[in-house]
């Protein structure tokens, strides 16, 4: 168990700590490309780089266009495990602004709540790990592990750049665990650690046909409509049991253990009260045969997620486009490979294409799928850590969503990935009036702390 002494630090300093949340929070640093964005992410990167030099880090500000990158380690003994925690500081744009209680970036306290953006996302879950560390070092008689910090603030549109980062900087990140807290517990009163995420594949289709618009009344029934072509094309991307239709799409798919099984079946899910909470009477899409959880968790899909073509205008224009487009997002499990997905997909448009018409489409990003070691030293800490914290065994689930920076730490550090997020559904991710309870705050720092201390003792 955690000392008393760090304990009642983090218990004591609760003002203090929020007073520094908040002014982290009202930096509107946005990943997106808009105006003063990249100022205010110089502004976050240089406040956090402030507050783990405080601590005692040798933290430094690294270039790396179009946002810094924040990295501190807190020294080495060679006798200890060295902890790596990853976090990012970017956040996503506010609108719709009118929607929310409060100005986005004026944090507020209500009903036990943090308001403000980045307040789950990222920066209140990455903040609990800085106060575990202060108690640790300035109540604690100092960290029990090695600490390193790599804060990123890109993470919003992808951490495009970030692979080739690390790649340059392997021995400096080096580490035996990486803990990622930027996920969510699955209910309220639920702790849990996700151990498995999809990958995604992100492509834009295009069908083009004639050389420009053409009259629809004159031409009709003449050329290939790319508008009718790409219908018919998505159309068929799903079977009649809503399986993807992509060859050798399933080929790879690893299929879920009993024991996982048994595992979800046994979590607080309610399928009718889900889709009613989607505003929907009944829950129709992926693959039928399939609970919602394991379809959302452990199925792959293919969405697409918006199209163009033509005329959008108001009242009506009767032409025959030139072109239309298609995005789609492929959500990915484990063992699929991006790249085998994508000569797949190739094929299938290719063989869907009509005479007359020319199909392009183009890769936008890709991330693997992730499949975490549930009994690595790491998460086995972590475990303990959050019943320590939280008052309950935490519950192993999975996510649908990706986080990319995780498979690319496992992949080029080869490290024992821990996501222990501190965030609850119904925070408003993304949305308007984003929120962190207090207590996920304060209880996320005592479960890092927790972490620290039982991965130093190498409690299995």
């Amino acid at each position: 168990m955690l000392p008393e002494t760090v304990s009642s630090y983090l218990y004591r300093h609760r003002d203090e700590h929020l007073a520094a949340l908040k002014e982290l929070l009202s930096i509107p640093s946005l990943a997106a490309d808009q105006p003063g964005a990249a100022e205010a992410c110089r502004q976050a990167a240089a406040w956090l780089a402030e507050r783990l030099t405080s601590l005692g880090a040798e933290a430094t500000v690294v270039s790396a266009p179009p946002r810094p990158v924040v990295t501190a380690s807190f020294g080495a003994q060679g006798d200890r495990p060295t902890l790596l925690i990853y976090g990012h500081y970017d956040v996503q744009p506010p609108e719709p602004l009118e929607q929310w209680t409060s100005p986005p970036f004026e944090p507020v306290v209500r009903d036990g709540c943090l308001y403000a953006r980045g307040a789950s996302d990222d920066k209140g879950q990455l903040f609990a790990h800085l106060m575990a560390v202060e108690a640790w070092q300035r109540a604690g008689g100092g960290l029990p592990v090695n600490v390193k910090f790599l804060i990123e603030g890109q993470e919003e549109i992808g951490s495009p750049g970030l692979e080739d980062f690390l790649a340059a900087r392997r021995k400096e990140l080096a580490a035996d665990a990486i803990v990622i807290s930027d996920s969510e517990f699955f209910a309220e009163g639920l702790p849990s650690i996700t151990y498995g995420l999809r990958g995604v594949l992100h492509v834009e289709l295009t069908v083009r046909g004639p050389a420009q618009d053409l009259h629809s009344g004159i031409h009709g029934g003449a050329p290939a409509n790319p508008i009718n072509v790409l219908a018919a094309m998505i159309a068929e991307m799903h079977d009649a049991r809503g399986a993807v239709a992509i060859p050798g799409f399933y080929d790879d798919v690893l299929e879920l253990s009993p024991q996982e099984r048994r595992e979800w079946q046994a979590l607080p899910f309610d399928e009718a009260a889900y889709g009613a909470s989607l505003g929907l009477d009944a829950l129709g899409g992926g693959e039928a045969g399939y609970p919602v959880l394991e379809r959302r968790w452990s199925r792959p899909s293919l969405d697409c997620n918006g199209i163009v073509g033509g005329y959008g205008g108001r009242g009506t224009k009767t032409i025959i486009p030139a072109s239309a487009t298609v995005k789609i997002s492929m959500r990915l499990v484990c063992n699929q490979d991006p790249d085998r997905i994508i000569t797949g997909f190739a094929a299938f448009v290719e063989g869907h294409r009509r005479p007359g018409t020319a199909v392009e489409f183009s890769v936008q990003s890709k991330s693997r799928p992730v499949l975490l070691n549930r009994s690595s030293p790491a998460m086995t800490a972590a475990v303990a850590a959050m019943e320590e914290a939280f008052g309950r065994r935490a519950a192993m689930i999975r996510c649908g969503a990706s986080v990319p920076v995780t498979e690319v730490f496992q992949r080029l550090g080869g490290l024992d990935a821990v996501l222990m997020g501190f965030g609850l559904p119904d925070d408003n991710l993304h949305a308007p009036n984003e929120r962190f309870r207090l207590d996920q705050l304060w209880r996320g720092a005592v479960a890092s702390a927790a972490m620290m201390r039982y991965l130093s003792a190498g409690r299995r």
